[in-house]
């Protein structure tokens, strides 16, 4: 099953002031999540972000907050939340109801074996058609992410890349944005 723009959420997990310093290679996935969150910005691909207890662990970091409110895309929404599954905050439900026909979550953020895992695992008892991202997911500790991709595996989620995504929702060379993120992978 390839990821369809037209039928895609994409769910950031945490990717907090507090929490991106500290987990393994970080610079490289606050890249490929930016790229991710400005196709699909372009593409009108809904995105819901959640921060676990914001006081405490900072905001969502700058660079990700930019891309997914710059423009006011309709459909950008941000959680607070103190439990660990983005699916299980307050304002979820609420958040999520315009969008209830899209039945694909691309899965970006941190920490892979704790938030990302609990969310992506409540996406799919929901219904959803899970896409982790993985070199868009983190934990601080390597062996940590690895666990939770091959858990996150073995519960029916597609493991799949930056790439991947962007190339399924675009579905063919040739427009501007093709060479806008091929250009922008290179």
């Amino acid at each position: 099953m390839l990821v369809r723009a037209d039928n895609s959420v994409v769910f950031v997990v945490d990717i907090q002031d507090k929490l991106l310093p500290v987990v393994h290679d970080n610079a490289s996935l606050l890249k490929n999540v930016v790229l991710l969150l400005e196709t699909a910005s372009t593409l009108s691909i809904p995105q819901l972000v959640s921060e676990q207890y914001p006081q405490g662990l900072g905001e969502t970091v700058a660079g990700v907050k930019r891309v997914v409110t710059q423009g006011g895309l309709q459909g950008a929404g941000f959680l607070e939340k103190v439990c660990f599954s983005a699916v299980r905050a307050d304002r979820f439900d609420e958040a999520l109801a315009p969008y209830d026909d899209r039945r694909q979550a691309v899965v970006v953020g941190i920490e892979a074996h704790i938030c990302v895992l609990q969310t992506a695992l409540d996406l799919r008892v929901r219904g959803f058609e899970v896409f982790v991202v993985a070199d868009g997911v983190s934990s601080r500790r390597e062996s940590d992410r690895d666990k939770a991709l091959a858990r996150l595996r073995d519960n029916g989620c597609h493991i799949v890349t930056t790439e991947m995504v962007l190339f399924e929702w675009l579905g063919k060379a040739g427009t501007p944005l093709f060479k806008q993120v091929s250009k922008a992978i290179r």
